[in-house]
């Protein structure tokens, strides 16, 4: 496996009933999870998540990509180049 890269995955939910099959992907990475933030905007009907990783690239692309097959979500990921 490559070195650990800190990394934010930037998730936006469209989908509230989506919200379990999230909150359990996190939890199966949650070894590798340094903090996270959610915030509900309720006048808009979505939520938006930050997490923030401390882990290999393969794993935080697979976090992402994983979260991003899941209907009504968008996730992107900056990555630091350290």
């Amino acid at each position: 496996m490559s070195e650990n890269r800190i990394a934010v995955i930037n998730v936006i939910v469209e989908r509230r009933e989506n919200s379990a099959e999230i909150n359990e992907l996190f939890s199966c990475f949650g070894d590798y999870i340094i903090g996270r933030m959610g915030i509900p905007y309720r006048e808009k009907g979505v939520s938006v998540i930050c997490v923030v990783l401390d882990a290999p690239t393969e794993i935080i692309n697979t976090l992402t990509g994983k979260i991003g097959m899941l209907k009504g979500v968008s996730a992107k990921t900056l990555m630091s180049k350290k």
